[in-house]
């Protein structure tokens, strides 16, 4: 009995902390330049492995890299329904890779989607305008600001709960691009990421951008789709970044803290499978329409 009220105690004893440093108590935190710019540069390290992965003949989905054997068993995984979510880490040449004041995230995941084909994939993971429906609650709100060709300005209202409420305005440049007929990819960057001041109200007043409680200051998602094996393997890249632990609680927050981003990307990649099955489901019991060849894609608009 003791000890179940020791592990009782240390877990409120989390949950306080949590909340103490997740509702901003003290002082808010505020974006340095110096956060910045070491993000930039981890994310142009980071884009830099992609060079060769875009290329034909290239590692274009993440479990490519890894050894025949690890390969083997990681498709297998996918075929089975599994959603692999792994950790990743760009190590930055010639200087250090910590970010001062901030925590880049780092996740990438993948699925299959048996018996899809990218006509039928792209075209749900393009409907922007209507991503509070499909992606709920995680995105309350959704709408296309501009589209010309393969390039995309989004605005998305993100929820997020885990030890309180968190509301934020964000907005996005896409742009989408082809390896080879069975080979898509987009890339998303954040423009702008304003927190809502208070998350009962989604639409009321904005904390000042980079002056908030720092839940989140930047994201990046890169999106990779190919078609082989009777089915569509999707894959989401994402890297974000956060405001830092204090000192002295980095062993006890951190775990907590990484866990965000990660169960975000796994919900998103299983309801982007649930979604594209659904339409499947559905268009096979309607009359068949003209099929879309994925080379023509990026032509019609994609």
């Amino acid at each position: 009995m003791k000890l179940m009220r020791r592990i009782s105690l240390c877990r409120t004893l989390v949950a306080i902390l949590c909340v103490l440093w997740l509702t901003g108590t003290g002082a808010a935190a505020e974006l340095q330049q110096k956060t910045v710019a070491a993000f930039n540069r981890y994310v142009a390290a980071t884009e830099a492995r992609f060079t060769n992965e875009l290329r034909p003949g290239g590692s274009f989905l993440y479990i490519d890299s890894q050894s025949a054997e690890a390969q083997k068993g990681l498709y297998e995984q996918l075929k089975r329904g599994d959603i692999l979510v792994d950790k990743v880490e760009t190590k930055l040449p010639g200087s250090d890779s910590e970010i001062p004041d901030g925590i880049v995230h780092h996740w990438v995941g993948l699925i299959f989607i048996p018996g899809a084909t990218l006509a039928k994939v792209i075209p749900a993971v393009q409907d922007y305008g209507h991503r509070d429906e499909l992606y709920k609650p995680d995105v309350i709100a959704a709408r296309v600001v501009s589209h010309q060709g393969g390039d995309y300005k989004i605005f998305m209202r993100l929820y997020q709960k885990r030890f309180t409420t968190v509301v934020f305005n964000t907005d996005y440049d896409i742009h989408w691009g082809q390896v080879d007929a069975k080979k898509i990819y987009s890339n998303s960057y954040s423009t702008r990421i304003a927190q809502v001041k208070d998350a009962g109200h989604p639409d009321g007043e904005e904390l000042p951008v980079g002056k908030d409680s720092g839940y989140l200051w930047r994201l990046n998602t890169y999106w990779r789709f190919q078609e082989k094996d009777g089915g569509v393997y999707v894959q989401c890249e994402a890297v974000s970044l956060t405001r830092d632990i204090p000192t002295g609680l980095g062993w006890l927050l951190r775990p907590l803290v990484t866990k965000i981003p990660k169960e975000s990307l796994n919900r998103a990649l299983g309801r982007t499978r649930e979604v594209v099955q659904q339409q499947i489901k559905q268009n096979s019991a309607q009359p068949s329409a003209l099929s879309i060849q994925p080379t023509k894609l990026l032509a019609s608009g994609f």
